[in-house]
């Protein structure tokens, strides 16, 4: 097995000033550096094109693609279009792993070297993370994503299977919808709660540029997009019972989707997945996740 440690970040932004220069100094102060980091600013209209242009400046490996502002921030769909506009300004040939990392972030200094170290050890994981927490009242909480994706504010992939799910899809739930493609073809996508892979998001999970509750209900609604039942999603929103914002996080979320589906709103039109995905969720509420997740895997590696 060859070993690489050849990586590249695309980082899409908008509107970053209040936590960038975080990220940038976490990724400055990495063990290992990436060979190349395309950050694409999508329309700011803060300090960030200023910020942006003193550390590119300072550093020839990281460039700055720019995008017209649409005039607000666009979740989603939005920031995959802004993530392939840095995708194609890639100028390296020889990377083995790409991330997509957000730029409201606080990295620890050994965070690349070790999802490498992993990745190297086990030619069967696809993608990969750390696991977030937020800092409140100086003290860290866990965000508490499920062991079985690699967080969606830092990507992780190797290039080989990231090229063979062709890549994140343009839609709502991109990243779940990637993970579980891993799945499909028998790669392990996986996350790790240690401390030396634990990062800071400066910005709550599943919040939006309106309210956090906004931000569940969207939730709701690309998990029904997905795929996902609704027996399954309401066994997720009961397990959210007791993170912030208790109970109504957990009921937005459900009428996120209740709502979608009295609209028949449209799902991801990929049918076979959308039928593994239920036969996955079906064996996650019967066995546990622990369990499904190395069964499905198994399973597919021997088809």
């Amino acid at each position: 097995m060859s070993v690489s440690s050849r990586y590249v970040l695309v980082s899409p932004c908008r509107n970053e000033a209040a936590f960038m220069r975080q990220t940038l100094d976490s990724v400055l102060a990495q063990t290992l550096r990436p060979s190349e980091w395309i950050i694409v600013d999508d329309g700011s209209t803060d300090e960030t094109p200023r910020i942006l242009a003193d550390y590119a400046a300072q550093h020839p490996w990281i460039k700055v693609v720019a995008r017209a502002d649409r005039g607000r921030r666009s979740v989603g769909p939005g920031v995959i279009e802004a993530f392939y506009s840095g995708y194609a300004a890639i100028a390296s040939t020889d990377y083995d792993f790409l991330c997509k990392l957000d730029l409201d972030l606080r990295l620890p200094p050994r965070y690349f070297e070790i999802l490498i170290e992993r990745m190297n050890a086990n030619p069967r994981i696809a993608t990969c993370s750390g696991k977030a927490y937020v800092e409140e009242y100086g003290r860290l909480v866990d965000e508490r994503h499920g062991d079985d994706t690699s967080l969606g504010m830092t990507k992780f992939y190797r290039r080989t299977c990231f090229e063979q799910i062709g890549g994140f899809v343009r839609e709502v739930m991109w990243d779940g919808i990637d993970c579980h493609q891993c799945r499909m073809h028998g790669w392990i996508a996986c996350s790790w709660n240690e401390p030396e892979l634990r990062f800071i998001h400066l910005r709550p999970m599943g919040s939006s540029q309106k309210s956090i509750f906004v931000g569940r209900m969207r939730h709701g609604y690309g998990q029904y997009f997905m795929g996902t039942g609704f027996v399954y999603m309401a066994a997720s929103a009961l397990g959210r019972l007791n993170q912030k914002p208790y109970i109504l996080g957990s009921l937005a979320m459900l009428w996120g989707w209740l709502k979608s589906a009295a609209q028949n709103k449209p799902r991801f039109a990929d049918l076979e997945f959308r039928r593994f995905l239920r036969r996955y969720h079906r064996r996650v509420l019967l066995v546990g996740k622990r369990r499904a997740v190395l069964q499905t895997t198994d399973a597919r590696v021997a088809d």
